[in-house]
């Protein structure tokens, strides 16, 4: 299996400083800052990028379930809501996803959600908070 790079490099102390993330495999880089990750300011910060490596996973791996089921899925949207609580530390990431797989009872759906939620990769790697799914057909 392949592994995957990503890089960050930070400058300064934590309230003065900043940094940037990078991604390995594609131009992507992604500047951050103790502002833009506990005042709400305008920009990045990792909790983004570890919701967006669990949206893009579970909509993979979902996807994949779906398909093996016989129910190739249209599209699949997912966005994932980060909490950082006190310690700080991620206590809860939220998913809401919404799926167009034609043909597809609710309740096989949601089978196939609940697996995608214990074993996509990244779920597997994020063992300590607690993950929630809230999914729909569209």
């Amino acid at each position: 299996m392949p592994v995957r790079n990503a890089s960050a490099e930070w400058n300064g102390t934590l309230k003065k400083g900043s940094g940037i993330m990078k991604l390995g495999s594609v131009a992507f880089e992604v500047a951050y800052s103790y502002a833009t990750r506990f005042e709400e300011q305008p920009g990045s910060n990792p909790e983004e990028l570890v919701g967006a490596a669990l949206s893009g996973c579970f909509s993979m791996y979902l996807a994949a379930q779906l398909t093996n089921a016989g129910f190739p899925p249209v599209q699949i949207r997912t966005q994932a809501r980060v909490n950082l609580g006190e310690g700080p530390r991620i206590h809860l990431i939220e998913l809401d996803t919404e799926a167009e797989v034609p043909n597809i009872s609710d309740l096989l759906f949601q089978e196939k959600v609940a697996k995608s939620k214990s074993s996509c990769p990244v779920s597997m790697a994020l063992a300590g908070p607690e993950i929630r799914v809230n999914a729909r057909l569209v």
